[in-house]
C-alpha cells in the first residue's frame, strides 16, 4: 500500500496511454482497464482522458496531445508525476507533445507491455519494447526528465510494476515537497560550528525558502507566557504524553513547554515544514533548558527539526522522511565502535524522534552541561536505537562549486552494547572506510542524517534526475578513494 503523505493526501498521477492507429484497439481497452485497476489498488488517483475524448481514451496526434495537456492543465496543483502506459507501439510525439504542451514539470514514469511469444502475427504483436525506446528518445530530445521500470517492459499487474510504482510515487513525493520546502532558521549558526554554513542563493534556486528569525524573539515571547496559560498547561500535558520526564524539575518543565508554544505558532505563522534551532548554547544560557523534546515531538510529527541551525541537515531530514513516510533523525558520525571498520556509533545530546527511542526519557546533556551548568540542560532526551534497517545521507551546498550535492547509502543500526548517555545507535554500513574518506575529501558536514529504511535509489532518482543535483550513492563496490562524483562519471564511461 503507497503511503499516501500527510502533507499531500491522496496521490494523483496523470495517465497517458499511447497508441498507434495500426495496433490492435483491443489492446488498448485492456490496458485502460488494467491500468485503472492497479492504481485504485494502490490508492492513487488517475486523471486521464475518457473514451469519449480521443479515440479508446488514448494519445496518438496532436490533437490528442493538445486535449490531454488541457486536462493536465486543469488539475495542476493535483498532479504529483505522469504514467505514461504503453500497450502498444505507442505515438512517441504524442506522448513528448503532451508533456511540453502541460508543462506539469514533474517525474514521470515510462511503462511499456510485454508481448507475448505466441502472439507476435499482426493482429497481436504489441511492439512496445521498441516504442518505450522511441518514446525515451522523444523526452530525451524535449528536455523532459523521466524515469524507467525495473524491466523494460512489464504488465501492470505483475508484483514487479506495483514495485516500480511505488517507487515513483515515493520519488514525486520527494520531488514535490523539496521544490516547495520551506524551512525555518531559529536563530544564528554558533560560532564554533562553521561546518553547517549554507548557501541560502543555491536553496531558493532550487524552491528552497529559507525564513529567519533571531533567537532573542522566540526566547522574548517565550518568557512573556504565563505558567498558568492553558496554552502552556496543554504543552505540559502534551510533553508527559510523549515521555517520561525523570528527575526534570517543574521550573524546567514550564520553560520547556513556553519554548514549545513559541515555537509551534512560530512554524504555523510561517507554514514552515521544517526547522533548524540555535540550541548550542544560548538557549541554555539565557532560558535555563534544552530545546531537544521539542525537536524530538516535532521530527515525531514530521515536521522535522535539526539543531546548530543547520539547514541543509533538517531539509535532508525531510527527503528522506518524504521518500520513506517516516521520521529522520540528525546525528554525529561521533565514535569507532571497537575495531570493527564497518561499525561506528551514531550520537547527539537528545533530539531523536521517539520512533527512534523505544526507551525514552527526559533527562540533561552532560557535556554540554560542562560549560552552561548541567541544571540548565533539562530537555535533552536518552535513549538507544535498536535495530532497524538504515538509510544515511547528507545534502550540502557546495558553494565555492556553486552546487547542490549529496551522499546516500544503505546499512543497517545494530543492537550491538553501547555504554553511553544520550540519543545513540550503532551502525553497521559495507565499506565504511571508503565512505568516510569520501566524506571527508569531498568537505561534508560531520552531521548525517538517518531513517530507519532502505529508500536511497528513491533519493537517488529525486536528487539526482529532478532535482539535478550531483549525488554519490555508496555501496560495497564504491570507490574508496574518495574521488568526486564527477571523476566517478569519467571513469564509469570510460569502462563501458
Amino acid at each position: 500500500m503507497i503511503f499516501k503523505g500527510k502533507a499531500f493526501g491522496k496521490v494523483s498521477l496523470g495517465v497517458i496511454i499511447g497508441n498507434r492507429n495500426f495496433f490492435p484497439d483491443k489492446l488498448v481497452s485492456e490496458a485502460r482497464s488494467e491500468v485503472l485497476e492497479v492504481l485504485k489498488k494502490n490508492g492513487l488517483n488517475p486523471i486521464l482522458l475518457n473514451e469519449e475524448q480521443t479515440k479508446l481514451g488514448g494519445v496518438e496526434t496532436f490533437n490528442d496531445a493538445v486535449k490531454c495537456a488541457e486536462l493536465f492543465e486543469e488539475h495542476r496543483k493535483e498532479i504529483m508525476g505522469v504514467l505514461v502506459v504503453l500497450p502498444n507501439f505507442g505515438d512517441e510525439r504524442g506522448v513528448a507533445e503532451t508533456l511540453k504542451l502541460a508543462k506539469l514539470d514533474v517525474p514521470v514514469l515510462v511503462q511499456g507491455y510485454p508481448d507475448d511469444l505466441d502472439k507476435l502475427d499482426v493482429a497481436r504483436r504489441r511492439d512496445a519494447w521498441c516504442g518505450k525506446i522511441s518514446v525515451c528518445n522523444n523526452l530525451y530530445q524535449f528536455g523532459i526528465k523521466y524515469s524507467l521500470t525495473r524491466d523494460h517492459v512489464v504488465r501492470p499487474s505483475d508484483p514487479g510494476f506495483a514495485e516500480d510504482l511505488n517507487k515513483f510515487v515515493s520519488v514525486c513525493r520527494v520531488v514535490k515537497g523539496l521544490r516547495t520546502a520551506r524551512i525555518g532558521a531559529i536563530g544564528a549558526r554558533p560560532g564554533g560550528f562553521n561546518t553547517v554554513r549554507y548557501s541560502e542563493k543555491l536553496l531558493q534556486k532550487h524552491g528552497i525558502s529559507v525564513t529567519t528569525v533571531d533567537l532573542s524573539e522566540i526566547l522574548g515571547n517565550a518568557n512573556k507566557l504565563d505558567n498558568n496559560e492553558q496554552r502552556v498547561k496543554e504543552r505540559l500535558d502534551k510533553i508527559a504524553g510523549y515521555t517520561s520526564t525523570g528527575r526534570t524539575p517543574q521550573d524546567a518543565l514550564f520553560q520547556i513547554a513556553k519554548m514549545d508554544v513559541v515555537l509551534n505558532e512560530f512554524m504555523d505563522e510561517n507554514k514552515l515544514d521544517a526547522t533548524a534551532i540555535q540550541c548550542w548554547t544560548s538557549v541554555q544560557e539565557n532560558f535555563g533548558c534544552n530545546v531537544c523534546t521539542s525537536m524530538s515531538m516535532m521530527s515525531e510529527n514530521m515536521q522535522p527539526s535539526a539543531c546548530e541551525v543547520d539547514v541543509t541537515g533538517t531539509l535532508t531530514m525531510y527527503a528522506m522522511q518524504l521518500a520513506s513516510g517516516s521520521p529522520s533523525a540528525l546525528v554525529d558520525w561521533n565514535n569507532n565502535y571497537a575495531d570493527d571498520p564497518e561499525k561506528c556509533v551514531l550520537f547527539h545530546c537528545g533530539n531523536w524522534a521517539k520512533s527512534f527511542l523505544p526507551d525514552i526519557e527526559m533527562s540533561t546533556a552532560p557535556i554540554l552541561g560542562t560549560t552552561v551548568g548541567e541544571e540548565n540542560t533539562y530537555g535533552a532526551l536518552d535513549g538507544r536505537t535498536p535495530a532497524s534497517p538504515l538509510t544515511y545521507g547528507r545534502i550540502s551546498t557546495d558553494d565555492p562549486q556553486g552546487v547542490i550535492k549529496a551522499y546516500i547509502g544503505e546499512g543497517s543500526l545494530t543492537d550491538d552494547p553501547i555504554n553511553t548517555f544520550g540519543n545513540r545507535a550503532v551502525s553497521k554500513i559495507p565499506n565504511l572506510q571508503g565512505l568516510m574518506q569520501y566524506v571527508c575529501k569531498n568537505g561534508f558536514e560531520h552531521h548525517v542524517v538517518m531513517n530507519a529504511s532502505h529508500t536511497s535509489a528513491i533519493l537517488q532518482e529525486a536528487f539526482e534526475n529532478y532535482m539535478g543535483w550531483e549525488v554519490y550513492h555508496h555501496n560495497p563496490a564504491s570507490v574508496a578513494s574518495g574521488k568526486n562524483v564527477q571523476k566517478q562519471k569519467e571513469e564509469a564511461f570510460q569502462n563501458k
